[in-house]
């Protein structure tokens, strides 16, 4: 089980056991903002088992730099979803290839299946006549930090969406 904890600014700063979560309540450091549906039972009180968080007091996050280039951090930017096809991806692939001077960029990764990634092979897109369902950029904001946001629970939804407004 795990808990999104939202700054004092509602934006994503971490995912965290729920334990973690619970202990930051009773401790009186957040305060919960959705919980799960199952509480959590003790031998003298049920609590109610928390989903979002958000702290009391504002945590100041250090710069950070431009997000580090991973195959996960591709994978997670472009949804699992195929460049080419938009069918479930597996891999990812150089647009232009490195053979042929491509870099390992945001700009040149995509997320790509595995048959798209065979029929490519070392070519450009333009010598197969492709073209990409969507520009690849380098992410922003802070979510793109947090490991865990790639498997989002359904209640983090409302909480996300208005961070990344």
């Amino acid at each position: 089980m795990r808990t999104l904890v939202l700054n004092a600014g509602y934006e994503p700063l971490a995912v965290v056991t729920f334990r973690r979560a619970l202990l930051l309540v009773l401790t009186g450091k957040a305060s919960i903002l959705a919980e799960d549906p199952s509480p959590v039972v003790g031998p003298n009180e049920v609590v109610s088992r928390p989903s979002v968080i958000l702290l009391h007091r504002y945590i100041k996050i250090p710069y950070r730099g431009p997000a580090t280039v991973t195959r996960r951090g591709v994978l997670r930017r472009d949804g699992y979803r195929c460049a080419y096809c938009g069918r479930n991806a597996a891999t990812v692939d150089h647009i232009h290839p490195r053979s042929l001077g491509g870099a390992d960029s945001w700009e040149n990764l995509v997320a790509c299946c595995l048959d798209c990634n065979g029929r490519k092979g070392n070519r450009t897109l333009s010598q197969l006549g492709w073209k990409l369902k969507t520009r690849p950029t380098a992410p922003r904001g802070p979510a793109c930090y947090i490991r865990d946001l790639d498997r989002p629970v359904e209640a983090w939804d409302p909480f996300l969406q208005s961070a990344a407004a």
